[in-house]
């Protein structure tokens, strides 16, 4: 079989130059960097936005890989067909069991450690943060782009694939939310931030949202900093911004709360 590969996105020499620089090269496999393969009818959706700031940086720096892997290649037939109409009727169309499986057995040649597949999917596992905590100590991930009705159910069993989903709604394919996925798992590779106690004080990490943020000008339409922000004692702000997240947790989000609320009684316990 040719090369089915889409393009890989990583590490490549910098030297000086007029010519804005391709960030979707074919790129050599790092040893021991995180990688993700996406498995889509789109490759050239990728990187998106995750070329873009922090996490594009990085991947120019080699912190992570992206591989995409074209699943129109592996159609069946002199059209590359890669669906067809649902067993037992109904609207729409289901990508085939066999496009599928060939392309996941192509992305998963050579993997070893801790390397789940996941299906972008509506009916799948909620996003959150410690989702994206795990995966990012996961030796990479293989990401499954739906479109269409979704995708044979036997694809699914016999690869184990996780279903994950980005929320309660129905986006036109799973590009988007791999994408979301990629950049919140990135964002806690070590030394892609910068200041790993950025992601240690934000939203979620400690069970509540983060608490309000503020920087100059001290006076704005009337608007002033909160007087503690500006107290220089670094106790008493602390205390501020845990009450503030503490607060904001309790009227936004009485689910997170409640939560909360329960894994502080257990470690009282």
């Amino acid at each position: 079989m040719t090369d089915q590969s889409g393009k890989s996105h990583g590490r490549k020499a910098i030297r000086p130059t007029l010519t804005p620089r391709e960030l979707m090269t074919a790129t050599p496999d790092l040893h021991g960097v995180w990688k993700a393969k996406i498995i889509t009818l789109f490759p050239g959706a990728f990187p998106g936005v995750l070329g873009e700031s922090l996490t594009g940086k990085a991947l120019q720096d080699g912190l992570w890989q992206l591989d995409t892997i074209d699943l129109r290649q592996f159609g069946v037939g002199k059209h590359r067909n890669v669906d067809d109409t649902p067993a037992g009727g109904g609207a729409g169309m289901v990508l085939r069991a066999d496009v599928l499986g060939e392309a996941i057995e192509y992305a998963m040649t050579g993997i070893r450690g801790n390397w789940p597949i996941i299906y972008l999917s509506p009916r799948g596992r909620p996003m959150n943060q410690q989702m994206m905590q795990n995966l990012a100590r996961c030796d990479g991930i293989t990401l499954l782009c739906g479109r269409f009705e979704g995708v044979d159910e036997r694809a699914l069993e016999h690869y184990g694939v996780q279903e994950v989903s980005l929320g309660d709604f129905v986006l036109t394919g799973g590009e988007i939310a791999a994408q979301a996925l990629i950049d919140a798992t990135v964002r806690l590779i070590p030394g892609v931030l910068g200041n790993q106690a950025s992601t240690e004080q934000e939203s979620f990490s400690s069970g509540l949202l983060e608490h309000p943020q503020y920087t100059r000008p001290a006076e704005w339409n009337g608007l002033n900093i909160p007087d503690i922000l500006m107290s220089g004692h670094h106790g008493r702000i602390a205390n501020w911004r845990h009450e503030m997240s503490e607060q904001i947790t309790r009227e936004r989000r009485p689910d997170l709360w409640e939560s909360y609320l329960r894994s502080q009684k257990k470690n009282n316990d």
